[in-house]
């Protein structure tokens, strides 16, 4: 019989309402121990569900002997102070992406990491689909020969749509709070996405970006990016594009394109098959796997299972620390292109 882990939740919002907190519950080697939210409302709601303590401060939570393990579900400029201190006090922690707004910051949980008992992944949920996972293992096997350029895109209606503050006043529009706009949201999903599915490096960015349609409860243009168009350059010399976008107000996006020396590979670019196979335009090859996960279609995103799975094997989960640094280089470079109008390098130390 497996050991039960048990499990604290800081941050009460949508992210905890809707994954962590039912995932947890489903997952037979974890107790749910306590919530911790600056509006009580949201941890006490979610006590009502799947039991435990509500805490008044997330260090009592941090700091309960009790407690293994944390998921830093906190708006994403706290990531690093919460996920540190969890570290500091030897829990695991699962931390929302973006890792931190800053590759300083994230330095600093690195550094921190170090002399930690407790494991650190980063929720960056795509690398588990099982699409994403197939289409890796088929460019990894050569069948399409090699990559030459990809395209990648996430984009949906917005945040307020989907934050607990359904609202114009949502945390995500608020730059000392969000930082990164739809670039933290989104993109920095899609830069690890890419650098999992190529096993490749992102070296080089350019990007434009701008505050194109969602506006504050001021009717104000929102001072963060809610639209980023980037062109990326590999280590191995590929180039590709990425497109993030919170205006797409229609049917969701969230697809990725491959193309290869023999072929070309859509990912949940088809409505019916999640993978789709263009060998020269001679023989198609469907594969009808799962849905991805969506804020309207809100299945198990596997990251849940993966992160206790690795603290009770006492093993790195997928998506390590370093991954989620390198993926906010990866952004924070994009922000910086977009900024001043440069090609920006990225450092892989």
């Amino acid at each position: 019989m497996k050991m039960k882990i048990r499990v604290g939740i800081v941050g009460c919002g949508s992210i905890a309402k809707f994954r962590h907190a039912p995932e947890y519950h489903e997952n037979p080697n974890v107790e749910i121990e306590g919530f911790y939210d600056h509006n009580v409302e949201r941890a006490e709601a979610l006590a009502k569900i799947y039991g435990g303590k509500v805490y008044s401060d997330y260090l009592d939570l941090i700091q309960d002997k009790t407690i293994d393990a944390i998921s830093d579900c906190s708006t994403n400029e706290t990531h690093h102070i919460v996920t540190s201190a969890a570290l500091k006090n030897n829990k695991s922690v699962l931390c929302e992406k973006p890792m931190t707004t800053t590759v300083e910051n994230a330095n600093m949980i690195l550094e921190t990491k170090k002399n930690s008992k407790g494991i650190l992944m980063i929720d960056h949920n795509q690398r588990l689909t099982s699409a994403h996972i197939r289409a890796k293992a088929i460019l990894k096997s050569g069948e399409l020969g090699k990559v030459i350029t990809f395209t990648t895109t996430f984009g949906h209606k917005g945040p307020e749509y989907w934050g607990a503050d359904k609202s114009k006043n949502t945390w995500f529009f608020n730059k000392n709070r969000s930082v990164l706009g739809v670039t933290g949201d989104l993109g920095i999903h899609k830069v690890d996405l890419l650098r999992f599915l190529l096993e490749d490096e992102i070296v080089e960015v350019s990007a434009m970006a701008g505050s194109l349609n969602k506006r504050n409860a001021n009717n104000d243009l929102i001072d963060v990016p809610d639209n980023m168009v980037c062109l990326l350059r590999t280590e191995k010399g590929n180039i590709g594009t990425a497109a993030f976008s919170w205006s797409y107000y229609g049917d969701e996006d969230n697809s990725t394109k491959i193309y290869c020396e023999k072929g070309t590979m859509m990912i949940y670019d088809n409505p019916d098959y999640q993978i789709v196979i263009n060998k020269m335009g001679k023989e198609k090859i469907c594969y009808e796997l799962e849905q991805i996960q969506s804020n309207d279609n809100q299945t198990s995103t596997g990251v849940i299972d993966e992160f206790i799975d690795a603290i009770i094997s006492n093993r790195e989960p997928v998506v390590t620390g370093e991954d989620g640094i390198m993926a906010l280089k990866i952004v924070e470079a994009a922000m910086l292109a977009a900024e001043t109008n440069q090609t920006i390098k990225i450092d892989l130390r």
